[in-house]
């Protein structure tokens, strides 16, 4: 199959900024590149030789998308698994795969197999629905973290539980209960691996997050731990990704304990926030070792090129609708600042509406601009 032939086609699930991201790194090779999305404003829509809209949890949409392209990917968990088993059996590329996909879309799946496969990971429990959580609540030792199985993402689906009456208006799903971590770091591993086996791992950051939106504010690369520290983190991650066994990039997620123990919190099978930093920061960016991967082409360089600080652009708060963004210019004026803009219409509180890269040769210098960076540019409508 020539990746670099005019007729060569790459199915992309989901259109969102990930998707764009992952577009735009395409341009590097000769092939057309379908998007399916369920929105008419998908950021993708721009960039892309077709698009489709339509739901990707539809079998009969997903299925009959996959059908008109070489290889299927996706840039979003959420998405038909049926419709990719059934374009698998037969005989269509679907990498990462719907079996790999189907340990990772359910959290209460993907939890069960760290203890199945004596990954560290902190104790949870499992519960049906929110009643059944409710009925043994006397089971479970105040606070813990309340996560949905299914269909969460982007700190919806996830809520730290201190009192009983904080699982109030939560929808009655599946769900988990999970144990508090006293955690001193909130780090992260992005390990590559192509059709043919080669693995390569990007290095250790740590992720500050929104005390209350459960979002990642900064991204920060290298990490500021400890080299044993990143040691053991890398080593799990690539334990992680060998038992998931695959193809194209996996986030794995991890907490630094007060022990210096490596936990892991979940995965992402996808591109990812965390590695938002590598497009500037790396000798080969996620994206285009993401496309590498699935194409079967050999690894680039995960090795960073100088510190690198990734600072998201959310919505602020109590403004929604029409987006303007405040004083953009103003940090393009500082050297070493970067932003990308996703070209979401709408802005809402919290709604990731982009990034901006800090890449300096002093990662203290960094983290200062990274701050001037956050108090400066706003998102409002």
């Amino acid at each position: 199959m020539n990746y670099f032939s005019s007729d060569f086609k790459l199915g992309i699930l989901g259109g969102g900024q990930l998707g764009k991201m992952l577009l735009s790194e395409t341009r590097k090779f000769d092939i057309q590149t379908y998007v399916l999305d369920p929105s008419d404003e998908a950021p993708c829509k721009i960039a892309c030789n077709q698009f489709f809209q339509g739901s990707l949890m539809d079998f009969e949409t997903v299925y009959n998308f996959g059908k008109q392209v070489d290889i299927l990917t996706f840039e979003i968990e959420l998405v038909n698994l049926e419709a990719l088993e059934r374009l698998e059996n037969e005989g269509k590329k679907v990498f990462p795969s719907p079996k790999t996909l189907k340990l990772i879309q359910n959290k209460g799946i993907q939890k069960e197999f760290y203890i199945q496969n004596n990954i560290p990971t902190a104790p949870f429990q499992k519960f049906e629905s929110l009643e059944n959580l409710k009925s043994k609540i006397q089971n479970l030792k105040l606070p813990f973290i309340w996560k949905c199985t299914e269909f969460g993402y982007d700190g919806t689906g996830v809520k730290v539980v201190r009192a009983i009456e904080d699982l109030d208006n939560l929808p009655n799903v599946e769900c988990i209960a999970e144990e508090m971590i006293a955690f001193k770091n909130e780090l992260a591993v992005i390990i590559v691996r192509n059709v043919s086996g080669e693995v390569k791992t990007y290095p250790v950051v740590e992720m500050e997050f929104h005390p209350e939106a459960n979002q990642v504010e900064y991204v920060i690369c290298p990490a500021r731990i400890d080299s044993k520290v990143a040691q053991k983190a890398q080593e799990i991650a690539l334990q992680v990704s060998g038992k998931f066994n695959h193809i194209g990039l996996l986030a794995v997620e991890m907490f630094q304990t007060q022990d210096d123990d490596i936990i892991v919190n979940e995965v992402a099978p996808r591109p990812h926030n965390s590695g938002h930093h590598t497009i500037e920061a790396s000798y080969t960016s996620q994206f285009e070792n993401h496309l590498r991967a699935i194409l079967n082409l050999p690894l680039g360089n995960c090795d960073s090129k100088v510190a690198g600080i990734m600072v998201n652009l959310v919505g602020a708060e109590n403004f929604s609708g029409p987006v303007v963004y405040e004083n953009i210019e103003k940090i393009m004026a500082i050297d070493g600042v970067t932003p990308h803009i996703y070209g979401k219409k709408e802005t809402r509180p919290f709604r990731k509406m982009g990034h901006v890269t800090i890449v300096n040769e002093d990662m203290t210098e960094a983290r200062k601009i990274a701050e001037e960076v956050k108090n400066s540019i706003r998102v409002i409508a």
